[in-house]
């Protein structure tokens, strides 16, 4: 045998020997790596379950406080986290339906305040509570409040609620012998011409200090909020059960009290279709209406306990914000978190980041 095929024998037995020991290496690696994937995707179930989740904001209804294309944290640690309350896949919508966990609500640091930032479940999903689509709005009214909408102003308890610099609605701007408004002009200052309603009177949306600013230009006459007829039955075309009930239009509600645990509600032909939705798609029970009264479970009866307490929600953007105004009150349970910092923005229009916006806290 020559020198060289002795050499070759002695590599391929080296090389046979290795072979082993590299399978079980790459062996190692691969669990290693597919352990600390494991233990990341548990973590960060655990961290989106009990303390922070991300939030993009899809829609205006809450310009100028935020904006489209924002995108939050959300703790949940605030108000206390839900434990899960369904069986499905994480990060995801699937679930398996019909199948409701026993759940309960982890204590919280603190309780919603009137004029809190909430993000919750949409309360007219036809899913499961925690599988319903995440909505956020200003908590305006708390459990017990009287609210009322007078003349587009906002009352809780008799007193006119407190209106933020931040806060949006449209106004009709009449123009000094018919000239046109400017929309790049007002772009600038802030707001939006949205149209035109009369030869010399245009609909703009803003914010009081964008009103206070167009108030100065000298080719403005006027300047007042645009608002429907107190006559104007808008609410008894509407597919929500809540706004169906309630007569007039979102400029003008007659007072009404939030829901609260252990509210005494007195049914009858007036309160019955403000509250329904309480009684029967928020508290489980079954009810029919007879000439005698009420019938909740089979039991005849002429009021009924409230079993949780319930929110008025309302976007900053007034009159753009599909809201508690048009699908009634939120309850308890419905409550996910409370935005804390605004980590990112992307303006569309642009397709430009907002940096002036990034990693700010939201109040």
């Amino acid at each position: 045998m020559s020198k060289n095929e002795k050499a070759s024998r002695r590599t391929s037995r080296r090389k046979d020997r290795n072979e082993p020991d590299t399978v079980e290496k790459a062996k190692a690696w691969a669990k290693s790596w597919l352990d600390a994937a494991l233990w990341a995707f548990v973590v960060a179930i655990i961290i989106r379950t009990f303390f922070f989740e991300a939030y993009r904001i899809p829609t205006p209804s809450m310009e100028q406080t935020l904006l489209t294309g924002d995108f939050l944290i959300v703790s949940k640690m605030n108000y206390g986290p839900r434990t899960p309350m369904t069986i499905g896949v994480p990060f995801t919508s699937i679930h398996v339906p019909g199948v409701t966990l026993p759940w309960f609500r982890i204590p919280g640091f603190q309780n919603i305040k009137r004029n809190d930032i909430v993000v919750f479940n949409y309360p007219v999903d036809a899913v499961p509570i925690s599988q319903r689509t995440n909505y956020i709005k200003r908590a305006v009214g708390m459990p017990g409040d009287e609210l009322e909408i007078r003349e587009k102003v906002l009352y809780i308890n008799g007193e006119p609620a407190e209106y933020r610099d931040t806060y949006e609605q449209l106004y009709t701007v009449t123009m000094r012998e018919r000239l046109r408004l400017s929309e790049s002009k007002v772009r600038l200052a802030g707001g939006s011409l949205l149209g035109s309603e009369t030869p010399g009177s245009f609909v703009v949306n803003m914010s009081p200090p964008v009103r206070r600013e167009v108030e100065t230009w000298p080719e403005v006459e006027s300047i007042e909020p645009r608002m429907r007829p107190a006559s104007a039955q808008d609410y008894v075309r509407n597919n929500f059960t809540f706004r169906r009930g309630m007569s007039g239009n979102q400029d003008h509600l007659p007072a009404f009290v939030i829901p609260y645990k252990g509210m005494e509600l007195a049914l009858d032909t007036e309160t019955w279709p403000i509250y329904r939705d309480v009684v029967e798609r928020h508290e489980g029970n079954t009810v029919q209406i007879t000439d005698d009264g009420f019938l909740i479970n089979g039991e005849l009866t002429t009021t009924y306990i409230i079993q949780k307490d319930y929110y008025f929600m309302m976007g900053d953007n007034r009159d753009n914000s599909e809201d508690s105004r048009h699908w009634g009150f939120v309850p308890d349970n419905h409550v996910i978190g409370k935005p804390a910092i605004l980590y990112f923005s992307w303006d569309h229009d642009r397709n430009l980041p907002r940096f002036n916006r990034l990693f700010s806290l939201i109040r």
